[in-house]
C-alpha cells in the first residue's frame, strides 16, 4: 500500500523525518540525537523509502561516506553543522580521524559499531524500486556492504566462532541492558587517568533516571579510551579489552543481513566467489547461535569472552536466533511459547502485548530505564519482520497492531513504560517515524 497522506498516524510520521532531515542526513532524534547514527539511518531509509525513495538511497549514501577503509561502518557519523556542544561524546573525544589509519580523514565519526542492518535496508529499498533502479541500488552498495560483513567476521571473531565481539555495550545497541552488568561491573576506571566530560544527554529527558547512570558513563568513556589507545584496531588489541562480549542478537541481525546480501549480490551480478563467501557465513552465524542456545532455559545466552563465563539474563535477546531464521522445530516452539509467556508479551501487567526489552520476571526489570524494561518500537519493528520471515503471520499481524496501538496512544518516542503506556526518552525519534511508514505500508 502506498503511501497515504490522509491518515493522520502515517502524515504525522512522513513530518517527523521531514523535521528531522538536515538536507544531508535525518537526525536520529531533533535535540538528543542531532546527527547520523548507524543502524538509525538504515532502518530510517526504510521509512524514507515509502514516501520518497531518492531521498532513502541518499541517506544511505551519505551513511557510507563514513565508512573506514577496513570496512568498518561507525556508529556515529557527526553532522559537522551541528552545535559542537550538542552532543557527548563529540567528534574530538573519539578522534578517530586523527588516531586510526583507517577512518576517513573528510568525515568525523566514532570508533565503534552499531548492530549490521544495513544490507536489510538496502534489501528492502531495491523491493521499493523498479528493476532497473533496484539493479542500480544492489550494484552501488553490494561491494561496501561486503566489505562491512567482512570486517564483522574478520576482526570480530578471531575465533571463527560464528559469534560476532562487541567490545563496547553501544555497539549492541542495547546500551545498558543488563545483559552487560557483570562484564562492566568487573571494569575499573582508573579515575586518575579518566579525562574529564560533562554529559550533555540529561539535558534532553525530562527525568534522568530514565537514562544510564553515571557510574555506567564513566566506564563507558574509559573503555573508548581504551579504544582510542589502541588506534580502534580491535584484531590487534583484542586480547586486552577490557569489554569483550558474544551478542547473540548482534550475531543474529548479521546472518539476517548475510542473507539479504545474498539477495542483493544476486541482483548485482555478484561473482560466484562472493557468493560462497557468503554462504559460509549465514550457516557459520547459525551454528554459532546454535552453541549459545540453552535447553534448559529455552533462552540464547550471551557469552563473556573476558570471563570464558555465559551471560544468564532474561531479555529480548533471549529469542535471537528468531531473527536468523531456519531454527529447528523444537527451538522455534520454545521462542513462541516464551514470546506469549509472561516473560514477554503474556505479562498481566503490560499495558499492550509487546515486549519489555528486559522481561517483567528478571530481578534487574525497570520500568523507565532505558533497555532495563522500556519497550522500544525499533525492536518491536525488527521482531515483526522477523515472525514474517519466519512464516508466524499471525504473531506478525497482532505485533503490528498492539505497536501501532501503542504508537497512536503514547506518541513517536524513543521507547515507552511497558506498564502505564508513557513516552519516554526523545519524543519525535526518527526510526520510530521510519517503523509506522513501514507497518501502514503493510
Amino acid at each position: 500500500m502506498p503511501y497515504d497522506p490522509t491518515n493522520p498516524l502515517a502524515a504525522r510520521a512522513a513530518e517527523i523525518l521531514r523535521d528531522n532531515d538536515t538536507g544531508a542526513l535525518v537526525k536520529a532524534a531533533p535535540s538528543l540525537y542531532p546527527h547520523q547514527w548507524s543502524w538509525d539511518a538504515a532502518l530510517v531509509s526504510i521509512g524514507l523509502g515509502h514516501i520518497d525513495l531518492d531521498r532513502a538511497i541518499a541517506e544511505l549514501r551519505h551513511l557510507f561516506r563514513g565508512q573506514w577503509r577496513n570496512g568498518l561502518i561507525p556508529h556515529i557519523q557527526y553532522d559537522a553543522n551541528a552545535t559542537a556542544a550538542a552532543y557527548f561524546p563529540d567528534a574530538e573525544r573519539w578522534a578517530s580521524r586523527y588516531v586510526s589509519p583507517d577512518a576517513p580523514q573528510d568525515v568525523a565519526t566514532s570508533g565503534i559499531v552499531q548492530p549490521p542492518v544495513h544490507a536489510f535496508a538496502v534489501r528492502q529499498l531495491i523491493g521499493l524500486a523498479s528493476l532497473e533502479q533496484g539493479t542500480e541500488i544492489a550494484r552501488e552498495f553490494f561491494r561496501p556492504l561486503m566489505n562491512w560483513h567482512r570486517y564483522l567476521h574478520s576482526a570480530r571473531d578471531p575465533e571463527n566462532s560464528g559469534l560476532i565481539t562487541i567490545v563496547h555495550p553501544w555497539e549492541s545497541g542495547m546500551d545498558n541492558s543488563p545483559r552487560w552488568d557483570s562484564a562492566m561491573a568487573r571494569i575499573e576506571v582508573p579515575k586518575d587517568d579518566l579525562p574529564p566530560y560533562t554529559r550533555r544527554d540529561l539535558a534532553h529527558v525530562s527525568d534522568p533516571s530514565q537514562r544510564p547512570t553515571n557510574e555506567d558513563y564513566d566506564r563507558y568513556i574509559w573503555i573508548l579510551e581504551v579504544l582510542k589507545r589502541s588506534r580502534y584496531r580491535v584484531d590487534v588489541g583484542y586480547d586486552q579489552l577490557p569489554f569483550r562480549v558474544k551478542d547473540v542478537f548482534f550475531t543474529a541481525l548479521l546472518v539476517a543481513g548475510n542473507e539479504s546480501l545474498m539477495h542483493i549480490a544476486s541482483i548485482a551480478g555478484a561473482d560466484l566467489e562472493d557468493m560462497d563467501i557468503i554462504e559460509e557465513w549465514i550457516a557459520l552465524g547459525r551454528r554459532g547461535l546454535t552453541a549459545r542456545w540453552d535447553d534448559a532455559t529455552g533462552r540464547c545466552l550471551d557469552y563473556d569472552v573476558v570471563s570464558d563465563t555465559e551471560i544468564d539474563v532474561d531479555t529480548i535477546a533471549s529469542i535471537s536466533p528468531i531473527f536468523a531464521g531456519q531454527v529447528s522445530r523444537g527451538v522455534r516452539q520454545a521462542i513462541i511459547d516464551r514470546w506469549q509467556s509472561s516473560a514477554l508479551t503474556g505479562h498481566p501487567d503490560l499495558r499492550w502485548k509487546l515486549p519489555p526489552s528486559t522481561s517483567l520476571d528478571a530481578p534487574q526489570f525497570n520500568t523507565t530505564r532505558y533497555w532495563r524494561g522500556p519497550v522500544w518500537p525499533v525492536i518491536n519493528w525488527l521482531t515483526w519482520h522477523a515472525w514474517q520471515r519466519n512464516g508466524e503471520f499471525a504473531l506478525a499481524d497482532e505485533l503490528r497492531e498492539q505497536a501501532l496501538a501503542q504508537i497512536a496512544a503514547s506518541g513517536f518516542y524513543e521507547y515507552m513504560n511497558p506498564v502505564t503506556g508513557e513516552g519516554m526518552g526523545s519524543d519525535a525519534q526518527s526510526w520510530t517515524a521510519a517503523a509506522v511508514l513501514d507497518w501502514l505500508a503493510e
